[in-house]
């Protein structure tokens, strides 16, 4: 795979920092995840990682993190500003003793800045950033899309991508660099098409085409109680939409943001006639912008989605997505199996980073790293 070879050490966090390293090992890179001995958190994007726990409160552990980082090529953390300096793990420390390494902060609002300190989460980030406040329909208040802005879209995917763009520039200058990978610029990073057309935004949120307002770019409930989506912006789309549902509407009045509620008030009547198998029937050639909103356990089972192979099923059930994009010669492979045990693989780690068997006993019975396999051992 694409990054085959890049050893990545990965800091036991919450979402944004697993979906980092899930990024990385889906393309081939060989991440370990560094877990707390005491009451890590579960890891459910752990996928093709390994894991081991280490004491960061003892000499010795943090000792263990500085020998990894020496032979390894990426380091993601996700503590506040200055946590990892006091355990004698920053980046000065770490890039003096390996110049090539790419050290990833993963942090709410950055290494620095008045709030560089303060806790948040997923939905104060994107308030911070700006986009939260766009992101709502007339008369409503601001919804957050669950967490997935600022924590995975903002954090974990640029925090990836950030990491493929230094191992890249790092084969022309040989040497590693610091990422401060935050989540509130992230957020607002990705969000840049809200800040760099506001032309198409002139009113409050959700009274424009794309919040909610334009009858032709939502989502309807139909008579079955689902729902689809319609994205009929283009006018020979809007003229399919409005023919296929058989409504006496002024295809030219379109734009008439003053028709808009009117208009949104008829399409909704005339949907919830139809069943959403039926109006995908309606809707089911090729020049038109309706779609079914598929449920969780839907998406497997659509043809489309089906013939690409987009989801496969864990061991537990679970439909998950496959790696995306897709690169021809050598895509992302996710790992199928199980979620890996934390601390399952601390003495194999260990030796292979050069541990003698006496060092790993010695780590072992003082407590600065645990095996949860050790008894098998």
């Amino acid at each position: 795979m694409a990054l085959a070879g890049i050893k990545v050490l990965e800091l036991a966090g919450l979402a944004p920092t697993p979906f980092a390293g899930m990024i990385l090992a889906d393309f081939g890179a060989k991440v370990i995840r560094l877990d707390r001995i005491v009451e890590s958190t579960p890891d459910t994007m752990a996928r093709g990682k390994r894991s081991i726990c280490v004491d960061l409160k003892q000499p010795d552990g943090v000792n263990v993190v500085r020998k990894l980082a020496k032979k390894s090529d990426v380091l993601i953390e996700p503590f506040r500003p200055g946590i990892m300096e006091k355990l004698g793990l920053g980046p000065a420390r770490l890039l003096e003793e390996n110049p090539r390494l790419v050290y990833v902060r993963l942090s709410g609002f950055g290494q620095n800045g008045p709030y560089r300190n303060k806790a948040g989460h997923d939905i104060n980030y994107i308030a911070t950033s700006g986009v939260l406040s766009m992101l709502r329909r007339k008369n409503e208040k601001p919804t957050a899309p669950v967490n997935l802005l600022a924590d995975f879209a903002g954090g974990g995917l640029t925090s990836a991508f950030g990491v493929v763009t230094a191992l890249f520039e790092r084969e022309r200058s040989g040497k590693g660099q610091v990422i401060d990978a935050n989540m509130v610029e992230g957020s607002a990073y990705v969000s840049s098409f809200l800040f760099c057309n506001r032309f198409l935004m002139p009113n409050p949120p959700g009274e424009n085409m794309l919040d909610s307002a334009a009858p032709f770019y939502d989502t309807y409930q139909t008579k079955d109680g689902k729902f689809v989506s319609v994205g009929a912006i283009e006018p020979k789309f809007y003229n399919r939409f409005i023919e296929g549902l058989n409504l006496n509407l002024d295809p030219g009045n379109q734009m008439n943001m003053d028709e808009w509620p009117q208009t949104k008030e008829i399409i909704r009547d005339a949907i919830l006639q139809h069943t959403r198998a039926e109006l995908i029937n309606i809707f089911s050639d090729d020049d038109n912008c309706v779609m079914p909103v598929l449920d969780y356990d839907e998406v497997t089972s659509d043809p489309h989605n089906n013939e690409r192979r987009s989801f496969f099923t864990d061991p537990s059930g679970k439909h998950i997505p496959i790696p995306a994009p897709r690169l021809s010669r050598t895509p992302g492979t996710p790992d199928k199996g199980s979620q890996p045990m934390v601390g399952a693989h601390t003495r194999e780690v260990l030796t292979e980073y050069g541990f003698s068997g006496q060092d790993i006993n010695h780590l072992l019975k003082i407590g600065a790293v645990h095996d949860t396999n050790r008894s098998k051992l």
